[in-house]
């Protein structure tokens, strides 16, 4: 099957940046390789949004912010499970900054999330309250965009949480499988699939799109 993006469409790129990349603080394997394919996707819709992690120093997320703990450890905060990352996109830090090939000069709006010191943003929807909303849904509906498929890093956290709750919030989300990468810790793979045939979240390739 395949698909032709129609005018209410968008595409939303999530976390295309250096330290989520090779040699960067938080890599993802090969997520540098995404990069080409992305930019060829982009140019088959006319709305894109790209998201960007913006992190302030001493990050509640980062486990270089509680004494004694080890990077992956997980801990409980108030409003539930934490993972401890290394400290990484660190705002208006070279890490923070998109992947030099990132070439979307069309995109229309740059969304950054996890700026609040004291809870994570894996969503680019809600932070991970599921509480308390970054805007976009807003934006979203206000401008008619209803549709929307999602690539980028990484599969099994940030777009695994924003086409969850994109869904939830009554978007029909899309994830486009071979324009992502995956951390891959534990079951997080699996454990995306499944949230993703529980909520209803269609998946597809590339070629879906940019063959036509």
């Amino acid at each position: 099957m395949t698909i032709t993006p129609q005018p209410a469409d968008t595409l939303i790129v999530i976390d295309v940046q250096n330290d989520f990349c090779p040699g960067g603080a938080l890599a993802v394997d090969e997520g540098n390789q995404i990069v080409p394919l992305i930019n060829a996707i982009a140019q088959k819709f006319e709305h894109v949004i790209l998201t960007q992690d913006w992190h302030p120093r001493r990050h509640i997320s980062f486990a270089s912010t509680h004494p004694g703990k080890k990077h992956y450890e997980t801990i409980q905060m108030a409003h539930g499970p934490q993972t401890l990352w290394p400290e990484h996109c660190v705002q208006d830090t070279p890490g923070a900054h998109f992947h030099p090939a990132l070439d979307i000069p069309h995109a229309e709006l740059i969304l950054r999330k996890g700026f609040r010191h004291h809870i994570d943003s894996y969503s680019a929807f809600l932070e991970n309250d599921h509480f308390t909303s970054t805007g976009l849904a807003g934006y979203l509906r206000e401008r008619g965009l209803h549709r929307l498929f999602l690539c980028g890093l990484a599969y099994d956290f940030c777009v695994r949480y924003s086409a969850v709750d994109g869904t939830a919030l009554g978007f029909e989300c899309v994830v486009i499988e071979d324009a992502t990468r995956s951390v891959n810790l534990s079951d997080s793979v699996a454990d995306t699939n499944a949230a993703f045939l529980a909520a209803g979240v269609q998946r597809l390739q590339s070629q879906q799109i940019i063959s036509r």
